[in-house]
């Protein structure tokens, strides 16, 4: 089937929508064929004027994600629809509908567990009769993560050392916090309390799986890691995607019949520091996590936290987003004993200009490579969609992925 363009960016006026369209005026080959969408038409005319060169031609769509024959059309003209639009939970199912139905490649930004499992549900079986590879987490949630796992799994495999035991992630990371990462919380928390019952969801390590009475009994590192410290005196905090990044990568392990192994451990942290600075750093960290969590669920302190957190579609200024960076250090014991450290890390604030390079690279290789992709289809994973070929074109962007054995 011929479809109109090759790549539709869906929510082109959104911060991180912009700073998207940008990395594809950039770096997209020549001939790629590829359209801004949004609700409002001049607001993406805006963002088209004040492209590089190669993307100021490129056609303006509207669509709404309250109006299903508009995103019906939408995902009926191009192969590749990449949408910026959150909280996913309000506005993203009907668009990860309207692509399975039709046959086009998703993907998106989320690091929200329930509105992935809800979209598993409505749209993997339908996509994997249409042949729609559905990618969500395609940004700092999760790409770092499920790639260096990945990375670090295959290189194991390759050396025959058996599958992979207790892994662990250490994130360092500098830059600006995102206003659209706290609109997702503050859905994830209102939906939990207007639900207790999803708790247990979001709380089950394997709440993605494919077939959670599949899954192994294995034991995993609890998300709201207590501070710790660690033999080289580096101290860790609970990581604030921990909860979303560990259930995307035990989910590629699922998605690929367990290939990491049956008895795969996977945890992550948050990096802060050495000495009695380290350790101060790790309980403010971990205490004003739970804290914020706690406030968002309580109606008089949300009101609050609402005036004083980075709102929707706000972020940081160009000078922090081009001096901050993302550094993600993974860790794995193999069932042989022999161990081995994958390194994911990338210039530029890791929320906003690192993700634009993550998405754009993920749009590029949807399109672009597809003969050289795994041959799945349905709701998949970073790691299981698009795996060395994202690595290689993260790497061609300035992207470090690396492994090493190292005992």
């Amino acid at each position: 089937m011929t479809r109109a363009h090759d790549v539709v960016l869906y929510g082109a006026s959104s911060f991180v929508g912009r700073l998207v369209a940008a990395h594809l005026a950039e770096h997209a080959p020549a001939g790629t064929r590829i359209a801004l969408a949004g609700r409002n038409r001049a607001r993406v005319e805006a963002v088209r004027a004040q492209l590089p060169p190669g993307g100021r031609g490129w056609p303006v769509l509207t669509a709404d994600s309250d109006d299903p024959a508009s995103l019906a059309d939408l995902a009926g003209s191009t192969a590749v629809l990449v949408t910026t639009v959150g909280p996913y939970a309000k506005y993203g199912l009907p668009v990860v509908e309207a692509c399975a139905r039709a046959g086009t490649h998703y993907a998106d930004l989320t690091g929200e567990v329930l509105f992935v499992r809800d979209a598993i549900a409505a749209t993997d079986a339908v996509a994997r009769e249409t042949g729609a590879r559905i990618v969500h987490a395609c940004g700092y949630d999760s790409i770092p993560s499920d790639l260096a796992v990945a990375e670090l799994a295959a290189r194991a495999a390759a050396d025959g050392a058996g599958g992979l035991t207790d892994v662990q992630t250490v994130a360092t990371a500098k830059g600006g916090f995102s206003g659209g990462t706290v609109d997702s919380l503050r859905t994830q928390v209102a939906a939990i309390a207007a639900d207790p019952s999803l708790r247990r969801v979001v709380g089950d390590p394997f709440a993605l799986s494919p077939d959670r009475d599949a899954e192994p009994a294995t034991r995993q590192p609890r998300d709201g890691a207590k501070p710790s410290r660690a033999a080289d005196g580096r101290w860790s905090a609970a990581f604030v995607m921990a909860p979303f990044n560990t259930r995307v990568v035990r989910r590629s392990n699922a998605l690929q019949d367990w290939s990491y192994g049956r008895g795969f451990s996977y945890g992550e942290v948050m990096a802060t520091g050495r000495g009695v600075p380290g350790a101060v750093a790790a309980g403010v960290v971990t205490g004003g996590l739970l804290a914020a969590v706690s406030a968002m669920a309580f109606g008089p302190t949300a009101s609050l936290l609402d005036r004083v957190l980075p709102a929707p579609g706000s972020g940081p200024s160009e000078e922090t987003r081009r001096n901050g960076f993302f550094r993600m250090v993974t860790t794995g014991a193999t069932d042989s004993g022999r161990r081995y450290r994958s390194v994911a890390s990338g210039p530029g604030d890791p929320g906003y200009a690192a993700t634009a390079v993550m998405l754009g690279q993920t749009a590029l290789a949807l399109a672009l490579d597809a003969d050289r992709l795994p041959e799945r289809a349905g709701s998949l994973t970073p790691a299981t969609a698009l795996g060395p070929v994202l690595v290689e074109r993260l790497r061609a962007a300035g992207h470090t992925y690396e492994v090493t054995e190292v005992g």
